[in-house]
C-alpha cells in the first residue's frame, strides 16, 4: 500500500471510530467499523481507570499500553501526544502537568480532532490543545516540548523515521519521548502482514522490533528503554484464516508474533 493510499486509509477508518463510543470500540481494538477485516483482536490496551486525569468520554480503547506512566512528565512541563484521539493520553498527561504546564494532542483525523476539542470543552482545561496534523511533518516549531508520548499510533504512520526525525526535531534539548506501540517479533507471513484492512486496524504497518529500535537509534535518541512488552493474543481460530498449523504453533510459542511494547529515548542535551 502507498503511503498517500495508507493515509487516506487511516482517516477514514479512525474518522468512523471517532464517531463511535468506547462501549462500541470494546468488541475489537479497531470498534465496530471493521478495520480489521475478519481479525476481531479484542482491546489490547490497558486498563485506564484507576488513573488520574482519565476520561472516560475521551477512552475509545484504542491504545495499547499506558505511555504516561514511564514518561516522567512532570508539573510545569510542556507535552505533546502524538495520535491524540479523542484526547484520553492528553486529560492524563494534563492532571500530571497541572495549572503550570501545557499538552498539545496532534492527530491526523478531522472528526477525532473536533471530539477532542469537544471533551475539552466540557472539562474546561485551558492548557490544553489539539490540533489537526501528519506526524511526518509536524506543524511546531522546533524545541517545543519537554516530553512526547503516543498510544498505539506510530505504527500507522508510513515513513517511520521520519516520524522520529520529527519528533527529535521538536523535543527540547534533554527532552524525551515515551510511546507504546505494537511490533513484529520474527518474520510474519506476508498473507498476514499485507492484509489491505490490518493497515488500518491493530497491528497497522507494524515492523520487527529490532528495526523499530534502529529507527529511534538512527534518530539520535540515547538511554533507550524498552519498559514493557506483551504478547498481544490473536484467537486460534482466527490465525488460521492466515497461517498454517505450523505457524501457528510458533505464535502460540512465542517465537515469533505481534507485541505491545512501551519505550523511551532521550534527546541529548
Amino acid at each position: 500500500m502507498k503511503a498517500e493510499d495508507l493515509k487516506l486509509v487511516v482517516q477514514e477508518k479512525y474518522g468512523a471510530i471517532a464517531k463511535q463510543s468506547l462501549l462500541l470500540n470494546q468488541s475489537s481494538c479497531c470498534g465496530t467499523s471493521g478495520c480489521c477485516g475478519d481479525l476481531d483482536i479484542k482491546m489490547i490496551g490497558d486498563e485506564y481507570q484507576n488513573i488520574d486525569g482519565h476520561h472516560k468520554e475521551a477512552d475509545l480503547g484504542l491504545g495499547c499500553g499506558i505511555p504516561t506512566q514511564y514518561a516522567g512528565i512532570k508539573p510545569g512541563d510542556s507535552v505533546l501526544d502524538l495520535g491524540s484521539g479523542a484526547g484520553n493520553d492528553c486529560f492524563v498527561a494534563r492532571a500530571i502537568v497541572g495549572d503550570t504546564g501545557k499538552v498539545t494532542g496532534l492527530d491526523f483525523t478531522e472528526s477525532m480532532v473536533s471530539r477532542a476539542i469537544d471533551n475539552n470543552k466540557k472539562l474546561g482545561f485551558t492548557n490544553v490543545e489539539f490540533v489537526q496534523g501528519d506526524i511526518e511533518e509536524m506543524p511546531f516549531p522546533k524545541e517545543s516540548f519537554d516530553v512526547i508520548v503516543s498510544n498505539c499510533v506510530l505504527n500507522l504512520v508510513p515513513d517511520k523515521n521520519l516520524a522520529f526525525a520529527q519528533m527529535m526535531r521538536v523535543l527540547k534539548p534533554g527532552g524525551h519521548f515515551c510511546v507504546s506501540d505494537v511490533v513484529i517479533k520474527g518474520n510474519l507471513p506476508d498473507k498476514l502482514q499485507k492484509d489491505a484492512e490490518m493497515y488500518a486496524g491493530c497491528v497497522a504497518g507494524a515492523i520487527e522490533i529490532e528495526e523499530y529500535l534502529g529507527i529511534i537509534a538512527k534518530n539520535g535518541f540515547a538511554d533507550t528503554t524498552v519498559h514493557k512488552q506483551k504478547a498481544i493474543s490473536i484467537p486460534e481460530d482466527l490465525l488460521a484464516n492466515y497461517l498454517t498449523p505450523e505457524e501457528i504453533a510458533r505464535f502460540q510459542n512465542r517465537e515469533n508474533g505481534i507485541f505491545s511494547i512501551t519505550v523511551s529515548g532521550y534527546k541529548q542535551s
